[in-house]
């Protein structure tokens, strides 16, 4: 599956975590431009003629949007509007759509969504054949551009052809997504690797965290409303569209403001990364709410995004017997319309 991966210092990759041997890995690139392979997410393809249409009730994405440009984000729900998965959603050709998400939802939102795709003229396909790389750096964009011939598109935007795409993610430094066949990718890899620091893809989920970014994992399945990890604040819902499964509820969520629990970003004093799921507690012991994603950061702290309660004066936290410091968004918590995203091309 990762064969095509190689380094000039020995590796080791287990499940959805993939290290090197590279020194200081979080601190070269806060200084330089890196590059990683991104072993944690897969690639879900529909397609057919009633992909779009199939899509669309699916979905909270405006799936007519994707169009080649600009790359939505988007969550599945269950009618009870608690996440299945969420997703970054490209169009590869024309009535040819990719899902890009934590590995280990993949095959399960395949499931879920096979259920349904037999009363469409539309496929479902797990896409495991496929290698994504990640560039992070100031340099990232002029890498790309001589590497692929393809001028880096803007932030949940897209460049490419069916062959081979470029993705912009937010991030405090400029981030691209590349998704290619293994065949192309392992060339690619090797020139990247002779230019540039190779590091593990905790590196590229760190600054998921920096950015506000929360990837649904199987630990939180079926558990949260999307706004819970402020994803209407990142243009992942469009409340503009017509039915989907779990819409009716995440709509009154939001026109209502009934969301009871929002993702904060937070530093906690110690270098000890909490399992996902971990206790968010207060000074008395009282869960308040969870972890959802953990790295360490440049200085060897752990950086960690988490769910928490909003109804309540909280006072001081700690996870795993660290104290929690709230750091501050790179977003405000207010709504995005993703087709404002499409206007401004």
């Amino acid at each position: 599956m990762h064969d095509w991966i190689t380094a000039p210092r020995g590796w080791q990759c287990a499940e959805d975590r993939i290290v090197f041997d590279t020194p200081t890995p979080a601190r070269q690139a806060l200084d330089g431009t890196v590059v990683t392979p991104l072993v944690h997410l897969g690639a879900l393809d529909v397609f057919g003629p009633d992909a779009e249409k199939f899509l669309q009730g699916q979905t909270s994405a405006q799936v007519g949007l994707a169009d080649g440009d600009l790359a939505p984000l988007t969550v599945f729900c269950t009618p009870k509007g608690r996440m299945l998965a969420n997703a970054q959603l490209l169009r590869v050709t024309e009535g040819h759509y990719r899902l890009l998400m934590q590995r280990g939802l993949v095959q399960p939102l395949a499931e879920h969504l096979g259920k349904f795709a037999a009363f469409y003229k539309a496929q479902i396909e797990v896409r495991d054949d496929l290698a994504l790389i990640g560039l992070i750096g100031r340099e990232a964009p002029a890498l790309a551009e001589v590497r692929l011939d393809l001028h880096p598109p803007a932030v949940w935007h897209q460049a490419g052809d069916a062959d081979v795409q470029l993705l912009a993610h937010p991030g405090p430094r400029p981030r691209l997504l590349i998704c290619l066949a293994p065949e192309r990718a392992s060339s690619l890899w090797i020139r990247f690797a002779e230019q540039i620091p190779v590091v593990g893809n905790g590196v590229w989920c760190l600054h998921d965290i920096q950015a506000g970014l929360a990837w649904l994992t199987p630990v939180h399945r079926d558990a949260l409303l999307p706004q819970m990890i402020n994803w209407e604040a990142l243009g992942g819902i469009s409340f503009k569209k017509g039915c989907y499964t779990g819409q009716e509820v995440v709509a009154r969520a939001h026109f209502r403001g009934q969301v009871k629990r929002r993702l904060m970003r937070a530093q906690l004093e110690g270098r000890e990364l909490p399992p996902l799921g971990s206790p968010v507690e207060t000074v008395d012991g009282k869960a308040v709410g969870e972890v959802l994603a953990a790295e360490l950061d440049a200085y060897d702290q752990a950086e960690i995004l988490a769910v928490l309660t909003t109804k309540e004066d909280l006072g001081p936290l700690r996870v795993a017997g660290q104290a929690f410091k709230q750091l501050k968004l790179p977003y405000p918590i207010e709504r995005l319309d993703p087709e404002s995203l499409a206007a401004r091309d």
